[in-house]
């Protein structure tokens, strides 16, 4: 299941207004937007689709799973996620439980109008590779048990609105999921340094050319500020440029 709707919910990617909320689900609906839906963390999903939404009782009706077993598990679970890209916009949203209905004749499920929803347009969560030829650095500064400092630094291999991804050549970063690293430092070019709090998402051992095995991190931005968001999404759209002027031979 994609990570996007833990977003905090000060992010400037969140959607709280109930309209606007329900003229997207609606405009969703009138287009036949299919939708992944998600339980278990993702182990289990299924493509689905708005049939119907009552504003008044604040519900929103779907199609079923095509198996009762699937339609029970939906039923049983406590959280609900969902997902679809829009119109090239990323649209992810979570509701607490699901109910079986009958709809039109047919096997249906009744949830209720999402809380709230992230919405990310393409250049928010697409990652763009850094460049490999002046390497950047993410470095970690990690409070120990006695109060004592110890710095990892790690080298960043993409980027995007949403989060990073890293390489720790010497493996020396815990690769525990879920860890919030309070203090860590993003290099971005021209000797730019921006301060962030990284949550680690996932770690897969990756085994280089020369048979030398290095973690890689995909990490998540929790609580960035908007000054901060910006100076990244500038940066992204600098190596946007650099990247597409090398490709049409212009750099």
């Amino acid at each position: 299941m994609a990570n996007n709707d833990e977003i905090d919910d000060d992010s400037p990617f969140r959607v709280h207004s109930r309209r606007e909320i329900v003229s997207l689900l609606t405009s969703m609906m009138e287009k036949n937007q299919l939708l992944s839906l998600f339980i278990k963390g993702g182990s289990e999903s299924v493509i689905t689709s708005i049939l119907d939404i009552d504003e008044d009782d604040g519900n929103v009706i779907i199609d079923a799973a095509p198996s009762a077993m699937l339609n029970d598990s939906i039923a049983s679970a406590s959280r609900i996620g969902f997902e679809a890209l829009y119109n090239s916009i990323r649209i992810t949203f979570v509701v607490d439980k699901a109910r079986k209905i009958e709809y039109q004749n047919r096997p249906a499920l009744q949830i209720s109008i999402p809380s709230s929803l992230v919405r990310l347009q393409r250049r928010e969560f697409f990652r763009i590779p850094t460049p490999i030829a002046k390497p950047l650095r993410c470095t970690f500064r990690i409070t120990q048990p006695d109060g004592s400092f110890i710095t990892i630094i790690t080298l960043l291999n993409n980027i995007s609105a949403g989060g990073v991804g890293i390489t720790d050549e010497k493996k020396i970063l815990p690769v525990t999921p879920g860890v919030i690293y309070e203090d860590c430092q993003l290099e971005l070019n021209d000797n730019t340094l921006v301060s962030v709090k990284l949550q680690i998402r996932d770690c897969k051992e990756f085994k280089m050319t020369n048979g030398k095995t290095v973690n890689r991190f995909g990490c998540q931005f929790i609580d960035i500020p908007r000054a901060v968001l910006g100076a990244i999404q500038r940066f992204i759209t600098k190596l946007e440029r650099e990247q597409n002027a090398k490709a049409s031979g212009m750099m």
